[in-house]
């Protein structure tokens, strides 16, 4: 469970018509942004998902024939689980996505936002929460369109005590926030992102690291403006 200092911060999610999840791979938009994905599909905010490669270079589920296939039907299965109107799935090479232009993912950013009418990206944090770098060109390629077509983008953080006790735990290098840096501390029921979780077989079911930062993170998620609305 987070143990606050930032108390005072905890409030909802900012109103919106409409939520882009701009994301990497399947299961970002469940293990990372499902408590928010549900939420807002609460609150009667349309969401929709853009993400970029079908994950089959994962080393999650290795001995999964056709991952890349097998991880779309989990992506789809997932969304239906959190409220999510639309998914598009892109088929960039997973772990490759720095070497595509920055251009044409942002282009395809902005045909997705164009069709759901979004006024609001959601993306993980600057760093990728895990430092992927794939993680950090889709949300770079977020932020570029949000820069030209002035729309608001949201992230999502982990606090830095979190990131910290993964990282000292399973020796990864996962990226946190001091509390300064948090705009928004929001209490979450996570039933349905769990629910979303476990349709992701083949990245969920021997997966230590996502069990041990749910039990951290408690019913509280952390989210950081990387462009504020106007």
């Amino acid at each position: 469970m987070i143990e606050s200092s930032v108390a005072q911060k905890a409030m909802k999610l900012p109103a919106a018509r409409s939520v882009l999840v701009v994301c990497a791979h399947p299961d970002d938009e469940s293990f990372g942004l499902g408590a928010a994905l549900a939420t807002f599909d609460e609150s009667g905010t349309s969401t929709s998902v853009v993400c970029f490669t079908h994950g089959e270079a994962s080393t999650l589920g290795m001995d999964t024939p056709e991952l890349g296939r097998v991880r779309a039907d989990e992506l789809a299965a997932a969304a239906n689980e959190l409220g999510v109107g639309a998914v598009e799935l892109l088929h960039y090479r997973d772990g490759l996505l720095t070497e595509e232009p920055l251009g044409e993912l942002t282009a395809r950013v902005r045909q997705a936002a164009r069709r759901s009418g979004a006024d609001l990206l959601l993306v993980f944090d600057e760093g990728g929460i895990t430092g992927h770098p794939d993680h950090c060109r889709a949300t770079e390629a977020a932020v570029a369109l949000a820069r030209e077509l002035t729309l608001p983008v949201l992230a999502w953080v982990l606090p830095e005590r979190v990131a910290s006790a993964l990282s000292h735990e399973f020796g990864v290098g996962f990226i946190g926030r001091a509390d300064t840096e948090l705009d928004y501390l929001v209490s979450v029921d996570r039933a349905r992102q769990r629910r979303a979780i476990n349709q992701h077989v083949s990245q969920a079911t021997d997966n230590p690291v996502l069990r041990r930062r749910l039990e951290l993170q408690g019913s509280q998620e952390a989210f950081r403006w990387l462009l504020a609305p106007s």
